[in-house]
């Protein structure tokens, strides 16, 4: 076990940065702490959508329906169930079953190409599928029980399922993209999202909060969105299963008084550019996904004022968020905004080597905490490479290596500093350059190819491919076509042919060149 070595001076500004133990229900399971909340507030409205409420009683009831017969099909304790279901009533009702049957539940988007989704479905050994669309997927899945969702409300009372889950039990499993063209399973434990919702400092959570579901279930985010009201006898309000329109975005959150919301750094600067007024009313607007564009925060400071911006900062790996940093003021030259500090239950330190860096001193952040996943499906390798034990100040730690790179200000708050590898974040999702061009190269048609990224005025971040081409019949519609029954939309980059990749004087790809003739 290595030895994170140091000087007393800083380990002494990591002990007070890393001050957040603060209680909370570590012994307790997702379905306990909701059952709870169910019988304790039964006629408050847990979810809605548009003319559509559901109170707690309801909700409850619904999910032990569907968990009678998810449990009669051998769904339980340690199973993994898929879903596929629209942003809906019905998706929570879903989550909630499978949670009360002791199983975890993987979400995936119908629109990610058929290999992908069999993949991850082999990888969680997941026999069971759960959608809105069961004849659709049904087709598509022939090996699946596929389980339709869509049910009347239950005739009397049905007692929640006689079940004990531990809190170290499997909660979820969220995908993310691995840089060897194979997706990475990362399973969250109960456990890590009462650490996550309980006793928050980056958000007020409690049963005033009335959060905003917008997330894609299988993005992290959703995580905070439904579990940080669900828990705590909140409102989620659902944002209708449509493309976001900032008409509508605005609409829904006035009309059900949003307390609280995600939104990509990408999503709040197209707000803040053409519908500034649509975050008047929400009390905590939470920030992340990406590096924040300090432009666009000071204009939403100057809108909103200070302290109702959050920068949000965490891995899938730590459950959704790490470290939070409320914002206050942006300066004129700042060009990287502060992710923060540790947000409860969660410690981090910055490490080049075995040594933790003082104060000032960029090296890789590396988080601990109850926040964990337990490690990646099926990859013992990776998970050795990315979960390690230290011995610092005295105990055993065990750590999630980011491969973010940060480094601590004299005042306590951590500096987001980029990227120590090829992985970006797009739109909030984490991508790993190096399994796009693993997709890329194995097409016929490309001789060579340079992944990439390029930012736009508004901060936004778009994917590029530079393909050299292996004859002149290749087409770049052909190799669209092909990564799609490869990779999800979001991966997919805009291809630019080129007669040859340039190159540096060391023989490298000149990426300022590539970049000078994109268009």
């Amino acid at each position: 076990m290595p030895q994170l070595m140091t000087d007393l001076t800083t380990l002494q500004a990591f002990r007070r940065l890393n001050q957040t133990t603060a209680p909370f229900p570590s012994e307790s399971s997702v379905k306990e702490l909701f059952e709870a909340c169910a019988a304790r507030r039964p006629d408050s409205v847990a979810v809605v959508q548009d003319d559509r409420c559901m109170s707690y009683h309801d909700l409850n009831q619904r999910a032990n329906a569907l968990a009678t017969e998810l449990r009669h099909r051998g769904l339980g304790l340690g199973d993994v169930a898929s879903v596929c279901v629209d942003r809906s009533p019905e998706l929570v009702v879903t989550l909630v079953a499978i949670l009360k049957c002791g199983a975890a539940y993987l979400p995936f988007d119908s629109g990610w190409p058929d290999e992908r989704i069999a993949g991850l479905l082999n990888d969680a050994n997941c026999k069971r599928l759960l959608t809105d669309r069961p004849e659709t997927l049904a087709a598509r899945f022939p090996t699946c029980d596929v389980i339709p969702v869509t049910q009347a409300a239950p005739d009397g009372d049905i007692p929640n399922p006689d079940l004990l889950v531990p809190p170290t039990a499997i909660a979820y499993i969220n995908f993310t993209s691995g840089s060897t063209g194979r997706p990475k399973g990362v399973p969250i434990q109960h456990r890590s999202i009462a650490r996550l919702v309980f006793g928050a400092r980056f958000a007020p959570l409690d049963q005033t909060a009335r959060l905003l579901h917008l997330a894609p279930v299988s993005f992290d985010a959703a995580t905070f969105e439904l579990w940080g009201a669900l828990l705590h006898g909140g409102t989620c309000v659902l944002y209708p299963p449509r493309f976001v329109r900032l008409s509508e975005l605005k609409r829904v959150i006035d009309e059900h008084a949003i307390s609280a919301l995600f939104l990509t750094s990408a999503l709040f600067n197209t707000v803040v550019d053409d519908a500034p007024d649509t975050l008047d009313q929400v009390r905590t607007i939470l920030v992340g996904g990406e590096a924040l564009s300090p432009k666009h925060i000071r204009r939403g400071l100057d809108r909103y004022g200070p302290g109702r911006l959050v920068n949000g900062y965490g891995p899938t790996e730590c459950t959704t968020f790490a470290t939070y940093y409320p914002i206050r003021e942006v300066g004129a030259e700042e060009i990287s905004l502060p992710i923060g500090r540790p947000i409860q239950n969660t410690r981090v330190y910055v490490v080049d080597g075995d040594r933790l860096c003082p104060p000032g001193q960029t090296g890789e952040l590396l988080i601990g905490g109850p926040g964990l996943s337990p490690g990646y499906l099926a990859a013992p390798d990776i998970t050795h490479d990315r979960f390690a034990e230290y011995e610092i100040d005295g105990r055993q730690e065990r750590l999630y290596r980011t491969g973010d790179l940060a480094y601590l200000r004299a005042d306590g708050e951590l500096v987001f500093q980029g990227r120590r590898d090829s992985q970006v974040k797009v739109n909030g999702f984490r991508i790993e350059l190096a399994e796009i061009s693993h997709h890329l190269d194995k097409h016929p048609q490309v001789r060579q190819s340079y992944v990439t990224t390029v930012e736009n005025a508004t901060g936004e971040t778009t994917l590029l491919a530079f393909v050299v081409l292996s004859h002149d019949s290749g087409t770049t519609a052909a190799i669209q076509s092909f990564l799609k029954t490869k990779l999800p939309g979001y991966m997919i980059p805009r291809l630019c042919p080129r007669q040859a990749l340039p190159l540096s004087p060391t023989g490298k790809v000149d990426h300022a060149t590539l970049l000078s003739t994109q268009s």
